[in-house]
């Protein structure tokens, strides 16, 4: 009878622990999407930045649930949703980042990306100059070095500025979210609370 006494307490405080536990794959989603921007922010931003961007919305997505709709703004309900779209924000703008530094359509600066240019051009010119020894050698070698060296300066200038503006997408997708999300759980309570 001990046995089988201790057995339920066992799985009672198991079932307790996983029940506390749901919050924790956004807790981490956020400290790997945090930790994960910060690195990639030091260079060019990768086609892996999208990757991560949209796993942390699969782990969001399918592992955080909100409370039921309650109104006024210091509810957990409005707490929980500020949360939730922050951090959907910030996936978003993760997920984001390399299509901005190479989409003009989606980073409209065009002044910026001018900028970027002209110094993809000056660095192309500083390794022409740097290996003008070699110049008689091989051509094509430093055809390739001016390139390399011009396209590795644009994307870190590209990058740069769309770490900048990254907060921009964040808040903006974290309201959009927050609205649409909000929006959809009052008119469901609405329909629920209707006879």
């Amino acid at each position: 009878m001990n046995d089988a006494g201790a057995q339920g307490a066992a799985n009672s405080a198991s079932a307790g622990a996983g029940h506390n536990t749901g919050g924790q794959p956004g807790v981490i989603g956020i400290a790997l999407a945090a930790v994960l921007a910060a690195a990639l922010a030091q260079g060019s931003w990768q086609w892996f930045a999208t990757y991560i961007g949209v796993t942390l919305l699969a782990v969001v997505f399918a592992f955080y649930r909100l409370p039921a709709w309650t109104p006024g703004i210091r509810s957990a309900y409005a707490r929980n949703l500020a949360a939730y779209s922050l951090v959907v924000g910030l996936c978003v703008a993760i997920a984001l980042a390399p299509a901005l530094q190479r989409w003009a359509w989606l980073f409209p600066m065009s002044g910026t990306r001018r900028g970027c240019i002209e110094m993809g051009k000056y660095e192309a010119i500083r390794a022409g100059a740097a290996l003008a020894n070699l110049s008689g050698r091989d051509s094509t070698a430093l055809a390739y070095a001016q390139k390399a060296q011009s396209h590795d300066a644009v994307a870190v200038c590209l990058a740069a500025t769309t770490t900048q503006w990254l907060p921009v997408y964040a808040v903006g997708a974290a309201v959009l979210v927050g609205v649409g999300v909000w929006s959809c759980d009052r008119a469901r309570a609405a329909k629920e609370t209707q006879p």
